[in-house]
């Protein structure tokens, strides 16, 4: 099957996802957000199929979520009057932006999210939807959306706080500062660095194929149980989060990130 976003290769027993935008540093534009659905069915339902890679193509792992290319499948963001139908419809799209990376955890083979060069925003909600991160020694992450007037509602305030703790989560969270590979580490954002883009791709298909010589029933049931631990807390929140986005956007303050970003220049937040 052919895709728009991504490109999947099956190299059994590793299946090979990768973000295929590089003339837009991988941007996440409508069809990332349905087409890692079907790519993830097909992966679990796979039995020559035991681990999954995800990685980018290009400069770098993830530039973060397309914001001019989202607006036309967002039409909510630019109605004048905010009533509630208009915030009901603007609810229901998130919860299926959101069900496009939470498809990841419902895939029952073990993910690892190669990162190479920068992971911003929707890279970073990707990418901590993984089960293991690997990077570059010029990878680095960013929660970004703070940054653009967004609240970040893709789920990666409910699985980064699992994987750093609450301080560094807020810490990431408030400040949008971008996090180097080596500070990535030391709050074990990610598993092990490597040297480049090469070396990166060859550790994580070696750390696959590590994973893939153990029995797939149980490596399939450990992850549905380490699933399970933090399932309850991240699905509910996710609807919770979803909700207070749908509440917050549109604001000045996001129309002020668009025009700034199609401007390329700082935005200038009113609070508003």
């Amino acid at each position: 099957m052919e895709y728009v976003f991504y490109q999947l290769e099956k190299k059994a027993p590793i299946a090979w996802v990768y973000l295929n935008r590089p003339e837009k540093k991988n941007a996440m534009n409508p069809p990332a957000w349905t087409e890692l659905i079907p790519i993830m069915k097909d992966c679990d339902e796979d039995d020559q199929i035991r681990v999954v890679v995800i990685a980018g193509k290009g400069s770098m792992f993830c530039a973060g979520i397309d914001l001019v290319g989202m607006i036309p499948e967002l039409p909510e963001l630019m109605e004048k009057e905010q009533l509630g139908g208009v915030k009901l419809s603007l609810l229901q799209k998130i919860l299926r932006m959101q069900d496009g990376l939470s498809c990841i955890e419902r895939c029952r083979k073990p993910v690892i999210a190669a990162v190479h060069g920068k992971c911003i925003g929707a890279g970073l909600d990707l990418a901590a939807t993984c089960d293991i991160r690997v990077c570059t020694e010029d990878a680095s992450f960013s929660l970004r959306e703070a940054a653009v007037a967004f609240v970040a509602d893709m789920g990666v305030l409910q699985r980064i706080s699992n994987i750093v703790g609450q301080g560094i989560a807020r810490e990431m969270a408030f400040t949008a500062r971008d996090i180097p590979a080596r500070r990535a580490k030391e709050i074990h954002l990610v598993n092990e660095i490597f040297k480049n883009k090469d070396e990166l791709l060859r550790g994580a298909e070696r750390l696959a194929l590590e994973i893939a010589d153990n029995s797939p029933v149980a490596v399939k049931a450990t992850k549905v149980v380490l699933n399970r631990l933090v399932a309850s807390q991240v699905n509910e929140n996710l609807v919770f989060n979803a909700a207070v986005s749908a509440t917050v956007i549109p604001s000045n303050d996001l129309m002020e990130a668009v025009a700034a970003f199609t401007q390329k220049r700082k935005p200038r937040f009113s609070g508003t």
